[in-house]
């Protein structure tokens, strides 16, 4: 057996004990041997093979797959550019803690000192977004290979998965040619290549190795932030201690007597925060979306607790008191009506939210989330993409409890969302949609590109297409003043065909015209589909400073 088509099946086999039980491949020459022996364990069911022909779809659709699962996923490329392009998925996986693990072949080492072809400097070329990275020596025809090949798989296993945190890790593997099997198979090896005796790993290691902290809120008066799924718990603790739980995805997804479904709009309102700023913020997971939550981690008179297994948390004023996986009981006792007071401006900013949106002609980007959510089929999984899909969800009142929700917020970019979709969609037990813009869509539209022996999940794409940037009309950049070179530099329209683009990758196409047209798109279907809502985004400004002045009425006038 020559030494490439060795390690690589050792490799395989390995991460198969390891847990690994999806394996997202693009092709290539020097990630031959890889190719093949994955090939090879998916043929006799010990793993789901996806293959993409785009590397940077690739990595996010990983990272889909890794984010539902929550177990590791492995990601493998040929050498060159190919593995540059896994970057974007590698930094959202780090900033996420999704556990990836990234396996790019490459050339060994005489051959990049000799000017090759498709050589780059591969060598912790995700820098400090990895967990742990480690080039492998070139296999060898010799003793002692096995066990240093399984070694090194385990070790990186437990780094993506966490002693500290979830996240990705980086294994450099050179192959000498031949890259394929050849007639020395015949020969054997210098020693048996088996793992240990039932599969187990070649070295077994804990799940999570980190031992529990604890963050041990101690106030009357406080809130509750929640910013990943992970924070369902919290609501039981906060109706116990009669805090209000503010999700950043919005509404009431979290369950609870204690939820606050406009919580964005409520933290926008200097009155009101001033008559009701918390002793405390109790935030669990790492918030991205909102100025406002920002500014209030960052008051010096806030006393913030961080509930994040991590050394990457978030400190806008460096206030943070504590950091722990978990917290405890408060030690003071609850104010009664600090939740009435909380519970009465939600209702209030609440009701004026969907009674200006009744009132708006259809389509705003803030009705079809409303409408969306609404629609959505028990259990099912909603992808949100950045940018105002974002925003819109969580301003509307958010998502229901009986509703599975993934957000790329780890750098909070557009890049992949397709993909990403696509992979959280494939693992995902029920009915399954996405609410993108059509930058986000066009940017990783070649996320549609599946080959036809690949799996194809029940996604719903909803796509709504201002033809730009819709969320420049919201930031500073969109204020009259700027118009003049707004379109060009910010808006950049596109006109791009979204029903000929889906048609070229065989993808059925809806165009929603009405909202009878919405609603009725919305049907579960199996497959994967577009769906387009298509609107005019000089609208969004004006109609946003309308529901601000409506919710500060709303809620001032309830006090």
């Amino acid at each position: 057996m020559n030494p490439s088509t060795a390690q690589a099946r050792v490799i395989v086999d390995e991460l198969v004990r390891n847990t690994v039980s999806h394996v997202v491949l693009c092709p290539g020459s020097r990630n031959a041997p890889l190719s093949l022996a994955l090939h090879d364990a998916a043929s006799a069911g010990k793993l789901t093979l996806h293959v993409r022909i785009d590397e940077r779809g690739a990595g996010f659709l990983a990272l889909g797959i890794a984010a539902r699962t929550g177990r590791p996923v492995a990601l493998v490329c040929t050498s060159g550019t190919a593995a540059a392009n896994f970057h974007p998925a590698v930094l959202e996986a780090d900033r996420a803690g999704v556990p990836l693990m990234v396996l790019t072949a490459d050339r060994p080492p005489e051959l990049r000192a000799a000017g090759a072809n498709q050589v780059i400097e591969q060598q912790h070329l995700y820098g400090s977004a990895v967990r742990y990275f480690d080039e492998l020596a070139v296999a060898e025809r010799r003793a002692g290979q096995n066990a240093y090949w399984r070694s090194q798989v385990c070790r990186a296993w437990n780094a993506a998965y966490g002693e500290w945190r979830c996240g990705p890790v980086h294994l450099n593997v050179p192959f000498r040619e031949p890259l394929v099997p050849d007639d020395s198979d015949a020969d054997g090896w210098y020693e048996p290549l088996e793992g240990r005796p039932q599969g187990a790993r070649w070295t077994e290691l804990p799940d999570f190795g980190a031992l529990p902290s604890f963050v041990v809120p101690a106030a009357r008066q406080g809130l509750v932030i929640a910013c990943d799924a992970g924070a369902r718990a919290a609501s039981e603790w906060a109706e116990e201690h009669g805090w209000p739980v503010l999700s950043e995805t919005g509404g009431l997804g979290l369950g609870g007597s204690t939820a606050i479904s406009g919580g964005a709009w409520l933290l926008a309102i200097e009155e009101f925060l001033a008559e009701h700023k918390p002793e405390q913020v109790l935030c669990i997971g790492r918030p991205t979306v909102f100025r406002q939550v920002q500014r209030l981690l960052s008051d010096p008179a806030v006393e913030v607790l961080l509930v994040r297994p991590d050394s990457d948390w978030p400190a806008p004023a460096h206030n943070v008191r504590q950091v722990g996986q978990w917290f405890d009981a408060p030690t003071k006792p609850s104010d009664p009506e600090w939740l009435a007071r909380w519970q009465r401006a939600d209702a209030a900013a609440t009701q004026a939210v969907h009674e200006t949106l009744a009132a708006e002609p259809w389509p705003s980007g803030l009705r079809v989330a409303e409408e969306l959510v609404r629609e959505l089929p028990k259990d099912s999984l909603l992808v949100v993409g950045s940018s105002n899909p974002a925003r819109d969800v969580a301003l509307v009142g958010g998502l229901r409890p009986d509703v599975l929700v993934h957000r790329n917020r780890g750098v909070a970019g557009i890049d992949g969302t397709v993909s990403t979709a696509i992979g959280a969609a494939t693992v995902h037990r029920g009915p399954s949609y996405a609410l993108l813009g059509d930058l986000t869509f066009l940017h990783d539209i070649n996320g549609l590109l599946i080959g036809p022996e690949e799996e194809r999940p029940d996604l719903t794409i909803v796509v709504f297409n201002d033809d730009g940037g819709g969320i420049f009309t919201l930031l500073e950049q969109g204020a009259p003043e700027h118009s003049a070179g707004f379109e060009r530099v910010f808006g950049t329209p596109h006109g791009a065909d979204l029903a000929a683009l889906c048609a070229g990758y065989h993808v059925p196409y809806r165009r929603a015209e009405t909202l009878a047209g919405f609603r009725e798109a919305l049907a579960p279907e199996p497959g994967l589909r577009v769906v387009e809502v298509r609107a005019d985004r000089s609208r969004h400004r004006d109609l946003h400073a309308r529901l601000r002045e409506a919710v500060t009425a709303a809620v001032l006038g309830s006090r």
